[in-house]
């Protein structure tokens, strides 16, 4: 009994933000303070209404209280302990619970499906040559759009939502307008082989939404004015095939190659800036921290339900703000999946070396993510499991286990609380960031998911793949 006697009740702490600063002066606080009286306090601190905080002492989350999160036995009295906080996203994205409905329509493999920036159009492109729009709001087929002779490979918005773009096997590129099904424009046509990979212009750039970059598997990789149908740029300098090209906030375009290396562009001229080396075999994917940021433009998904503007500038402007709250005094970051079972985070318009090395996986790495509010990176591997790595120093945090098969893509919910995986397996699953576990198990597909893709507003999941199905 002696001994609890001298145990303290109260400590003295201060409020410090994820990126360092600090929030008023050092408190006296009880242990057995609970998680939602240190919310209470920190937004009093902050002058902020309710917003959702998450505070961590020494690395260790605050779940219930204080006291949890301490080591008791070796606090000083005397030191000062720094409670860290993280702003949550203000919405909450409610977990897929059930499919509501499967729609049939493609003649082949559902290969890509992808909602528009502001989530009111979904798009899918399959092996049948066709790309399709679907209704969300009836969940039918809306339009067939036929004008490949080719899988068509990848699909890909434009920031203002107003086309959609589509690649196929042959290397051509079609625009398409998703109200009335047509072609928008000429074929554009300058590839020699097969298109991997698509990326636009970012909104915050530019509001006309005219350039956009492909990547092609004969190693080259062009910028297009999609209203002439002409090639403006070819950025060559890979000497194997280009597997997935990423245009940034700042200007700079960049690609990744079997060559092994990624290189780094500037998106005005395409001049050369860097090639960032160190994977030892093919570099298959990569994402950038500002992803969702500059997918959804200026298009918050909540907020803009009630009132789109139509005015360019004001709309750029948003975007423009909405990026920078999210790269607050930091660059974006780029993390880059291979064929050699591992992943690298890259700081690519500072340096040539890169911030970490990320190893666990046992085969190769299929797809990797940033989390909307870029604090994690998901990556999802033929070894059947998806990984977890903290977003700003690389560091792993766990693995989800529980695909019988390779893992082909992720999906980040818009609030950054829930992830999906898409599988071999023919199941898709969805884990809890909380707690690190399975939240859903979402069978019902009858053979390998290849696509899935979040709507941007978390109303939605889309996914298809091999049964020729597209599921809501």
């Amino acid at each position: 009994m002696e001994l609890d006697s001298e145990l303290p009740t109260c400590i003295q702490a201060k409020f410090k933000s994820e990126t360092g600063e600090e929030i008023g002066s050092p408190l006296d606080l009880p242990l057995n303070i609970t998680k939602d009286q240190l919310t209470l306090i920190c937004n009093a601190l902050l002058q902020e209404e309710e917003k959702p905080f998450l505070f961590f002492v020494k690395d260790t989350e605050i779940t219930s209280n204080l006291k949890e999160a301490l080591d008791i036995e070796k606090l000083n009295s005397e030191e000062v302990i720094e409670i860290i906080y993280q702003q949550q996203a203000v919405f909450k994205v409610r977990p897929v619970t059930r499919c509501t409905s499967s729609i049939p329509g493609h003649a082949e493999a559902v290969i890509s499906t992808c909602f528009s920036p502001s989530g009111n159009h979904l798009a899918s492109g399959s092996g049948d040559t066709t790309v399709r729009f679907w209704d969300i709001n009836t969940q039918t087929p809306l339009h067939v759009c036929k004008g490949h002779n080719n899988w068509v490979l990848c699909i890909s918005w434009s920031p203002d939502g107003t086309r959609l773009a589509s690649a196929c096997k042959q290397g051509r590129i079609i625009l398409w307008d998703p109200v009335t099904g047509n072609q928008v424009g000429k074929t554009m046509i300058g590839h020699k082989q097969w298109i991997t990979s698509l990326a636009w212009e970012p909104y915050l750039s530019n509001p006309d939404s005219r350039k956009l970059a492909s990547s092609s598997k004969d190693g080259d990789v062009r910028i297009w004015d999609t209203v002439t149908g002409h090639t403006i740029l070819s950025l060559t300098g890979h000497s194997k095939a280009v597997t997935c090209v990423k245009w940034g906030g700042t200007g700079l375009i960049y690609t990744s190659s079997q060559d092994r290396t990624i290189k780094v562009w500037r998106a005005e001229d395409g001049i050369l800036c860097r090639t960032l080396e160190g994977h030892a075999h093919w570099v298959n994917t990569m994402a950038l921290s500002t992803d969702y940021i500059l997918r959804t433009g200026p298009f918050h998904p909540i907020l803009d339900r009630n009132s789109p503007s139509h005015d360019k500038k004001i709309l750029q402007q948003r975007a423009l703000e909405r990026y920078q709250e999210t790269c607050k005094n930091e660059t974006e970051r780029l993390v880059s999946g291979s064929d050699d079972f591992t992943l690298f985070l890259w700081l690519p318009e500072k340096e040539k070396r890169p911030l970490a090395r990320m190893t666990g996986h046992q085969q190769l790495i299929n797809d990797v993510k940033f989390s909307p509010d870029s604090r994690i990176i998901a990556s999802a591997s033929f070894d059947k499991s998806v990984k977890l790595w903290e977003a700003s120093t690389g560091k792993f945090i766990t693995t989800l286990r529980g695909h019988v098969q390779a893992v082909y893509m992720v999906a980040w919910s818009a609030d950054s609380r829930l992830l999906l995986s898409s599988s071999a397996d023919s199941t898709l699953k969805v884990w809890n960031m909380k707690t690190k576990k399975l939240e859903l198990d979402l069978p019902g597909h009858a053979d390998e998911v290849f696509a899935v893709d979040w709507s941007p507003d978390g109303a939605y999941v889309a996914s298809g793949g091999k049964d020729k199905v597209l599921k809501l």
